[in-house]
């Protein structure tokens, strides 16, 4: 299959890379060059516009930062592909922009599905993401050995936009649980409970999530996580901000009453405006006693 890549970052290019070395001819295309380059040197051919890497392509898959220049990208590519190519974007974006995407593909002739990932920049690179996925069935049976090459599972949640629905409800509730953890474990710390014994309570019994289980915010607790590493992003505090905020604005708009999603995302807006960008989400472990006396 001939695919356009578009958006070669830090997720975009391993998910590139494992559909190039799988057999693909994949074009990819990315505004930064340093950052194309990169994807390069892991075998993705570039392309020296993204209307050269869409021409003759059987899919057109996009990365990138939000709704805006996803429909920017949308309006410039349309026209340029064959009719009944799937156009598949991979961003987390709100939920309107991502219909309105797919009403665009639909009136251009194409095929569209909106299918933000889980796993982070670990999962893009060993091919293990999670793609929550909107928009039709016969889009979806194009796109999923795509899906099978790129990630361990895809879950087809319905029409367009279902996809970020999923992606934004899932990411929510993430912040709320690792909220919880963090404040568990510092807990612990006050009472003199050691968090490896309270890891090994909590991990088999009803507090049980993947924010201990998998993704401890403790260093030297559980499987290996950021917080082993400094912290350094797995998934970065400000990307987990954009999707907390993702969801507030859904919530607005639908009616949707989420008091500890709200307050989840006041506590992270002041993490970020602390750390700024490379600090694990996870990290608010450790100036959550702070945050939450402002």
């Amino acid at each position: 299959m001939k695919i356009a890549f578009i958006g070669l970052g830090n997720m975009g290019g391993p998910m590139a890379a494992n559909l190039t070395t799988a057999g693909h001819e994949v074009l990819g295309f990315d505004l930064n060059q340093e950052i194309a380059q990169k994807a390069a040197a892991h075998g993705v051919k570039l392309a020296h516009s993204a209307e050269g890497a869409v021409e003759g392509a059987d899919a057109v898959i996009t990365m990138l930062p939000n709704g805006n220049i996803v429909l920017s990208v949308y309006k410039q590519l349309l026209g340029l592909a064959n009719k009944g190519t799937v156009f598949l974007d991979c961003s987390t974006i709100d939920v309107k922009s991502a219909e309105e995407a797919h009403a665009m593909a639909k009136e251009a002739g194409m095929l569209s599905l909106d299918a933000p990932v889980s796993g982070g920049v670990g999962g893009a690179e060993a091919g293990t993401l999670t793609f929550m996925v909107g928009g039709s069935d016969d889009a979806y049976g194009k796109a999923k050995p795509l899906f099978d090459i790129m990630g361990q599972k895809a879950v087809h949640c319905g029409e367009g936009g279902a996809g970020q629905a999923a992606k934004i409800c899932n990411n929510m509730l993430l912040a709320i649980s690792m909220i919880g953890a963090a404040e568990a474990f510092n807990l612990a710390d006050k009472l003199n409970l050691d968090k490896s014994a309270l890891f090994d309570v909590i991990s088999t019994s009803s507090g049980s999530c993947w924010s201990v289980n998998t993704y401890c915010p403790v260093p030297g607790v559980g499987p290996e996580s950021p917080a082993d590493r400094d912290y350094k992003p797995g998934f970065d505090a400000s990307l987990m901000l954009k999707d907390l905020k993702l969801s507030q604005d859904a919530a607005a708009q639908s009616d949707g009453v989420t008091p500890l999603g709200a307050h989840a995302t006041s506590l992270y807006e002041k993490f970020v405006e602390k750390h700024g960008v490379g600090h694990d989400f996870s990290g608010i472990i450790n100036d959550l006693d702070a945050l939450g006396k402002n």
